[in-house]
């Protein structure tokens, strides 16, 4: 996940991404054009094989625009609202949703094959502005090799992150700017609740956390136990990312290691579910209607746990082998109802910032 997922990392080790540029974007006059542009987030990426099957198969050909950090594309998103960038925004997740559907981002649209998405995931079913696309679990990750060295045990639990053991071990990301730094907050404040989350933070501060502005910086360049952070020479052991980024090590390692050498603090996960929409104001709306039916259909979702990083939402869809093995879902991860979310978020976010970055 975006932004949230592995995949910036993955693509300085090898991977191939898709990349393009935007529309024109001035809304107007191009529905029935056969270029439909997604705008979405640094972290997408899809097999050429599979994008050139529903070009192939839907006549349209696809422009991708990647617009930083999930919660950067969704502000930008917001801004350009009424002359949008493109016709289809991936990558908006239950943290941000609120404000994308608050702001009139997107325009109902019932997705063809709907029906085989989870009902969990369905968090706008009545009115059809978003579709599910993927989940993952935002978690703390930790560079094993660093533990086993010190004879320390990882933490396990957000209550383990506060002891002086691990003093000066943790990065995570900018609350106001990355979505995964977000989703970490929500999760305390799940943990923790209204009176209790800001005490715990205050702990956290004092304990040494690092704060950075995105996933990116943090994983790839901050945490050691990356292949990115190792050559960065990054010094902090405990990362905020996600449960699905050992496999990703894995599968990107050079030479590919046997075994992960991270590891997740089950503990600590925070439910992340994405979503696409069809832009409001959408130049082509016929083809933003067919890419997110693509996006849910099998053969898309089945290609994108081993490109994003996530996993899919489509009752029957295949898991990767490497996913079971090396990262498998968290069993037990804190949720929040979206409404409380939407309630609270502004305000948490900016508790937050005066907490800990002033």
């Amino acid at each position: 996940m975006q932004n949230k997922t592995f995949v910036a990392a993955a693509v300085g080790l090898g991977l191939v991404a898709l990349t393009a540029c935007g529309s024109s974007g001035d809304g107007k006059g191009e529905t029935d054009s056969k270029t439909v542009t997604l705008v979405s987030h640094n972290s997408w990426a899809v097999s050429k094989n599979v994008l050139a099957d529903f070009e192939k198969q839907s006549g349209y050909r696809v422009k991708v625009l990647k617009d930083g950090d999930a919660g950067q594309a969704v502000n930008k998103a917001i801004l350009t609202k009424d002359h949008p960038q493109g016709d289809v925004f991936f990558g908006i997740d239950n943290t941000l949703l609120s404000r994308g559907l608050g702001n009139g981002l997107f325009q109902p649209y019932e997705a063809k094959g709907l029906d085989q998405v989870g009902a969990q995931y369905q968090l706008d079913a009545g009115k059809h502005r978003v579709t599910p696309i993927d989940f993952g679990d935002i978690c703390v990750n930790y560079d094993k090799a660093y533990f086993t060295e010190h004879e320390l045990a990882p933490p396990a639990t957000f209550d383990d992150l506060v002891k002086p053991v691990y003093k000066d071990l943790l990065v995570t990301e900018n609350a106001s700017t990355s979505s995964p730094g977000l989703g970490f907050v929500l999760g305390t404040a799940a943990q923790y609740g209204d009176t209790g989350w800001e005490g715990y933070w205050k702990k956290l501060k004092a304990n040494g956390v690092k704060v950075v502005d995105s996933w990116d910086q943090a994983y790839t360049e901050e945490f050691s136990g990356s292949a990115g952070g190792k050559k960065a020479k990054g010094d902090r052991p405990l990362v905020v990312s996600y449960a699905s980024s050992p496999p990703a090590e894995v599968v990107f390692g050079d030479p590919k290691p046997a075994t992960a050498p991270t590891g997740v603090a089950t503990g600590t996960c925070f439910r992340q579910v994405e979503f696409a929409g069809l832009l409001s104001n959408a130049a082509n709306v016929k083809g933003g209607k067919a890419l997110i039916d693509f996006l849910i259909g099998k053969e898309f979702q089945q290609d994108m746990p081993l490109n994003m990083f996530v996993y899919p939402v489509v009752k029957g869809a295949a898991v990767p082998a490497e996913f079971t093995k090396y990262g498998p879902a968290a069993e037990h991860p804190e949720t929040m109802d979206p409404a409380k979310i939407a309630d609270r978020r502004d305000q948490w976010v900016k508790s937050w910032t005066s907490l800990v970055l002033k």
